[in-house]
């Protein structure tokens, strides 16, 4: 049984029943057998049929950034001559161990727990509308948009290398470089970001009229 709020919200008219499609960049709403929106100039088009390929494939290419950003150094201190290297995680121990709870858990979070849980978001967003599933098109769309949002918090990391590098530049003192992993990290955000803007978040509300022509009357 389906209930009265449930099926009202199953049964909710869509742009594209209404014979309308909205424009990506825009948002104006335009009848559907228009190509070109007279607003912005972006193409037209009901569905983007390519989306979900492009962003498994601009996720992938960001995971494997980001397998050698963990891997490798972040930074290379030299200081009197001696030469030190830290990764993410070596660098969050090292902060710890300086009693530096706070910066450890804020480098921590945009470090690690934000990209594994876009790659981990994503991925879910891409395979749930694929096929009829029982979720909430409107939870979906919070997440969606969740992802969208956070995404360029993921650089702090990235700033706070540059920031010191401009920074701690004593010649035979003390220098700091950024290491290879700077640049895979910032790569691997880049095409994450990439991956979520391909997202067609119009694909989420096509389940309810899926699951609307299922439920009987």
């Amino acid at each position: 049984m389906v209930g009265t709020g449930q099926r009202e919200k199953l049964n909710a008219l869509t742009a594209r029943d209404a014979g309308l499609v909205g424009c990506r960049h825009c948002t104006r709403v335009w009848p559907m057998e228009t190509e070109i929106c007279a607003r912005c100039g972006g193409a037209l088009e009901s569905r983007d049929r390519t989306s979900l390929q492009r962003v498994w494939a601009w996720a992938l290419v960001g995971m494997l950034f980001y397998i050698p950003a963990n891997l490798y150094p972040m930074l290379i201190t030299k200081t009197v001559g001696r030469a030190s290297e830290a990764t993410i995680v070596g660098g969050v121990i090292e902060l710890i161990h300086h009693h530096a709870y706070a910066v450890a858990g804020i480098v921590f979070f945009a470090s690690v727990v934000i990209p594994v849980g876009k790659f981990v978001a994503i991925g879910y967003l891409a395979y749930a509308v694929r096929k009829p599933h029982g979720i909430k098109p409107k939870r979906l769309l919070h997440l969606y948009e969740a992802v969208e949002w956070i995404g360029r918090w993921s650089m702090i990391d990235v700033f706070v290398v540059a920031i010191l590098v401009a920074l701690v530049q004593f010649n035979l003192l003390a220098t700091i470089n950024p290491g290879i992993a700077a640049v895979c990290f910032a790569l691997s955000v880049v095409f994450t970001m990439l991956s979520a803007l391909s997202f067609d978040s119009r694909r989420i509300w096509d389940e309810i009229e899926t699951l609307s022509d299922e439920t009987p009357s």
